[in-house]
């Protein structure tokens, strides 16, 4: 049962993770408030998938990855390459994902990151002319909202995550009534 309350703080995230994208897309900020929340959800979601395993593992690793993100981006904070909100973003995400499913994320923000900038850089890839006129802006500007492929990659993550954990159940069900 534990996993169902689990699945569902991190369903409550995706709203506020496209939120997140859609006013870093919008305003290049990313409001403190919102990563707080995501790190109440992303550490209630670990805790209650620890209680029902018993192991702390995923907790662990997905607070050292936390702070291995933290400290490796603050630089680069300290440079002005990437904002406030970009570094405590990428520093809560692990707690929401779990550690168990970075390598996904990680692939997946890849993709997001490349095809972010190739958006940016080449705008009249874009259909339409508000969206174009924006990236162009951002272009001149020389900003590159990082929140858009953080949130989409963790989106897309969760989502993977709810698809496993059905196919998982599903399955386990079909095995219980052969046997």
């Amino acid at each position: 049962m534990l996993l169902v309350e689990s699945l569902l703080l991190k369903a409550l995230a995706i709203p506020l993770l496209a939120w997140i994208a859609w006013f870093d897309f919008t305003t290049q900020k990313i409001a403190n408030r919102d990563v707080l929340l995501l790190l109440c959800l992303g550490a209630g979601s670990l805790l209650l998938l620890s209680l029902q395993s018993g192991s702390w593992w995923d907790m662990g690793l997905s607070a050292m990855a936390g702070l291995l993100l933290f400290v490796a981006l603050f630089p680069f904070w300290a440079l002005r390459k990437v904002g406030a909100g970009d570094v405590k973003l990428m520093a809560v995400v692990p707690f929401l994902i779990g550690g168990s499913d970075l390598i996904v994320f990680s692939g997946l923000l890849l993709l997001f990151a490349l095809v972010t900038a190739l958006v940016v850089k080449n705008p009249q890839l874009l259909p339409q002319s508000a969206f174009r006129l924006y990236t162009q802006h951002l272009d001149r500007q020389g900003v590159v909202p990082f929140g858009v492929p953080t949130s989409m990659a963790a989106i897309c993550t969760i989502a993977f995550q709810f698809y496993e954990s059905l196919y998982l159940s599903s399955s386990s069900g079909i095995l219980d009534q052969l046997h």
